[in-house]
């Protein structure tokens, strides 16, 4: 109980700090003399209020938490975030439900971009600030617990980040310390961000579209100010732009940040996640262009490879952008997209889904399998870039990827009852918990979520959250083990 104390005391810590980030919609409702300026401080103070209360009721159990203690922090901080970050969303969208509040903001903090809003285009400046903000913070924070945090944890696929692992790359170990480790992450995040909002402010962007559409870039976040997505803009300069930012974010952190400090581009070439997430999203960019060109979607290849390439790479790297509406393309392109959202991010990235590191431990240990049938003497170590993996990851990722497929499974026969259709349903659930953003037919491109019923919303939105925490985070807290002594 001591220890659930503890817990919420570092969440009274980050309700505190959250506080100050309403100062953000706050500043731009005063720039552009919005009313809503009135529901952002009453959220902020209502949040500040319950962080510090939270921390002085529990302020007797403050202590050092232990590795345990993470997973629960780690889910309730998501919950709670979203939670109070509906505040300003129910007092200025009076039509809103809670339900679909909750959903836009924890679509937001999970960087999943799918939405249940319409009417972008006109939604006060601060209110669609917010939700960009909620999608950046959400990135930074998904960079800060996939590096430094659940290291420590011993989620499975994760370890490689410890500092007595092996991983892909040396320089991957920042420091010893979550601190120095988060603030060397941090910098690099947000220096990316500027460059990138310079660079769509450049290409024709106003400046607040440049600042919205960076912050749900970077965190691979998918949302937009205006309902048609990045088509409003008509620009393959901006589409170009954010192509480049998209697989950067779903890139290792940890390797922008040692190719930064080290001035080596060809530290990219080192990472083997990198290099086989750009290989899988160049070849199936050409191919998936082919087969639509054939089917004469498009009159001419240039076009049909402009949308196929920016379509692909949004849903390939989990950003969740669109410039047009491939639910209408031949089934195989968006079915192939959205096995590619499973599996193209990287570790230490804003991606979701299984992740790249995940997905080479798999297919080299089905070869190892393969070998030791017929050389079953034989010693055959897994390795990653040249060094070899303990069983006990490879053990972790098999575990994490049988329960991805359990939960997918699950959840979507959930939704199959609940009266949804079976592409809607599986859609749906891969896109929420790969934080892909939008799926297939009702839940496509061309629509929103906002015909799910209160159930069906709900159902997204725990795959969400299942998606964010790595799904073990979240399941782990309902074994008995977990509450023993």
């Amino acid at each position: 109980m001591r220890s659930l104390f503890g817990v919420l005391h570092a969440l009274g810590t980050l309700l505190a700090l959250f506080a100050l980030y309403f100062l953000l919609p706050i500043a731009t409702a005063l720039i552009y003399r919005e009313s809503a300026v009135s529901a952002f401080v009453a959220a902020g103070a209502i949040t500040a209020a319950l962080g510090i209360g939270l921390r002085l009721v529990t302020r007797s159990y403050r202590s050092e938490l232990k590795p345990r203690d993470g997973y629960l922090l780690i889910t309730l901080s998501w919950l709670a975030l979203a939670a109070v970050a509906t505040i300003p969303l129910l007092w200025t969208l009076p039509n809103l439900s809670f339900t679909n509040a909750f959903f836009e903001t924890m679509s937001g903090l999970s960087t999943n971009g799918a939405t249940v809003l319409t009417g972008l285009d006109l939604l006060p400046h601060a209110v669609n600030l917010w939700r960009h903000a909620l999608s950046w913070l959400g990135g930074m924070g998904l960079i800060i617990m996939g590096v430094a945090i659940l290291p420590l944890l011993g989620i499975g696929g994760m370890q490689q980040y410890r500092a007595d692992a092996p991983g892909p790359t040396k320089d991957a170990r920042l420091g010893a310390r979550i601190a120095h480790t988060a603030r060397l992450l941090g910098l690099v995040y947000l220096g990316l961000t500027a460059v990138c909002t310079a660079a769509l402010f450049a290409a024709g962007m106003s400046p607040f579209d440049a600042i919205c559409h960076a912050f749900s870039v970077l965190s691979l976040g998918g949302f937009s100010t205006h309902d048609a997505s990045i088509a409003y803009f008509h620009s393959p300069l901006i589409e170009t732009i954010l192509i480049v930012f998209m697989l950067l974010a779903a890139m290792n952190f940890a390797t922008h940040f040692v190719a930064l400090r080290k001035g080596e581009p060809g530290t990219y070439g080192r990472d083997p996640e990198a290099k086989w997430m750009l290989l899988w999203i160049a070849v199936s960019c050409v191919g998936v262009s082919i087969h639509v060109y054939l089917k004469g979607v498009y009159p001419d290849f240039i076009t049909t490879f402009r949308y196929v390439s920016f379509n692909l790479v949004s849903m390939a790297t989990d950003c969740g952008f669109v410039n047009a509406n491939y639910g209408v393309w031949p089934v195989f392109a968006p079915m192939w997209m959205l096995f590619l959202s499973c599996v193209c991010a990287n570790t230490g990235s804003t991606g979701g889904g299984i992740k790249m590191f995940r997905s080479l431990v798999l297919i080299k240990q089905s070869w190892r399998e393969m070998f030791t049938l017929v050389h079953p003497q034989a010693v055959a170590p897994l390795k990653i870039a040249g060094q070899v993996l303990p069983n006990r990851v490879v053990y972790s990722v098999l575990a994490f990827i049988f329960m991805y497929f359990m939960t997918i499974v699950l959840l979507t026969f959930v939704l199959l009852i609940s009266g949804l259709d079976l592409v809607s349903a599986f859609s749906a659930i891969v896109a929420c918990i790969n934080s892909a953003g939008p799926g297939l037919n009702v839940v496509g491109p061309g629509n929103t979520y906002a015909s799910l019923s209160d159930f069906q919303t709900w159902i997204c939105t725990l795959a969400m959250l299942l998606g964010r925490v790595e799904i073990f985070a979240f399941v782990v807290l309902f074994t008995p083990t977990f509450w023993r002594k």
